[in-house]
């Protein structure tokens, strides 16, 4: 069985290093081999999404995912962008749900902007779907109209993405503590009205899950004035991309925050289905190289790929619990800690939780 390593651009390599060196703690007997995705391909290939790096992913069980963006192709436009990468990645692999946990791990509570109190015990889950919407929606184009440039995007949506995305909430939601909040704009959007009737549908079929709808400005609202009122946060790819994030600064920082982005299980079957898992922090370059990156995210998103790409429940436990060990014994890294407060690099981290292992 075979993990594809896709390190990518900025911090992505550091902190994919800390998640690969947990997952080969863990499951020391699989294959992990390396490609090359986002700046990175297209310094060597041309392309953010090369042939070699597709016939790799093709023959993998999971991938495991850094990060992609370089400021050298900033002003690029079309298929030479590194971020093209991930969202080709999503479409050709059908990987439409994603998945981002947040949770407040024991200790870290004062790295949070909000009161110790507010975030205590924080457990909640984005469900954002990943294949549609805004970002993948034709026509999408700069044209000039009258001598005045005009960009168009298109927002899109169809029956059976709402409804499949659903039933991957509502199927978490009643594993957790039963209640889903599909956030929408049904108030303004023609797709907020097809999101929210299909999402009321799904729930008849969830008797025992609660179901809740928030406009997404006020989902924003409570999300920094009660955030544990959520269980699974359901959502479209563009608003669950903004308080995913969002969602993610509660715990203190960018850096804890793992996601695991799935594709569809066959009809009627359980068990292992391929995913793509990455930190949700992104490149990062400003501190790419020093060594200071926050692993955590990298780390926990490994215990995810288990979880769900290998249906290794004991490996994904043993690697959050580490985690969670390791800060409970002092371990921070800098965006952690406040003032002149140690902390460890990337690196020794890691090593901190290795040993937990």
């Amino acid at each position: 069985m075979t993990v594809a390593i896709l390190p990518g651009d900025g911090i992505g390599p550091e902190v994919t290093a800390a998640g690969l060196a947990v997952l080969r703690a863990v499951r020391p007997e699989l294959t992990y081999e390396h490609g090359l995705v986002g700046a990175a391909a297209l310094d060597s290939y041309g392309s953010p999404y090369p042939s070699q790096t597709a016939a790799l992913c093709r023959r993998s069980a999971a991938i495991l995912f850094g990060a992609v963006g370089d400021p050298r192709y900033d002003g690029a436009r079309g298929e030479l962008r590194p971020e093209v990468a991930i969202l080709r990645l999503r479409k050709e692999f059908d990987l439409f749900a994603n998945l981002r946990p947040v949770k407040t791990i024991a200790g870290l509570e004062a790295a949070s902007s909000l009161r110790p109190e507010v975030v205590r015990g924080l457990d909640l889950i984005v469900v954002r779907e990943t294949t549609s919407g805004l970002y993948f929606g034709t026509p999408k184009q700069t044209t000039f109209e009258d001598g005045i440039e005009v960009a168009v995007d298109t927002l899109v949506y169809r029956a059976p993405e709402v409804e499949r995305v659903a039933q991957v909430a509502f199927a978490l939601a009643r594993e957790r503590r039963g209640r889903v909040t599909s956030v929408d704009k049904h108030n303004v959007l023609e797709t907020g009205r097809l999101w929210r009737r299909i999402v009321t549908q799904v729930a008849t079929q969830y008797p025992d899950v609660a179901l809740d709808h928030l406009l997404v400005d006020n989902a924003a609202m409570q999300l920094v004035r009660d955030p544990k009122r959520f269980d699974v946060i359901l959502t479209e790819n563009t608003f669950g991309d903004i308080l995913s994030d969002q969602a993610g600064m509660l715990t203190g920082s960018l850096g804890n925050l793992p996601s695991a982005t799935l594709g569809a299980q066959a009809p009627g079957t359980t068990g292992p289905r391929f995913g793509l898992y990455e930190p949700i922090s992104g490149s990062a370059p400003d501190i790419a190289g020093k060594g200071i990156a926050n692993p955590i995210a990298a780390i926990l998103s490994a215990a995810l790929l288990c979880r769900y790409s290998l249906a290794d429940e004991t490996s994904a436990a043993r690697i959050e619990s580490a985690v969670t060990a390791a800060v409970a014994l002092g371990a921070r890294t800098r965006d952690l800690v406040r003032d002149d407060a140690p902390f460890l690099g990337t690196s020794a981290f890691t090593e901190r939780v290795l040993a937990r292992l």
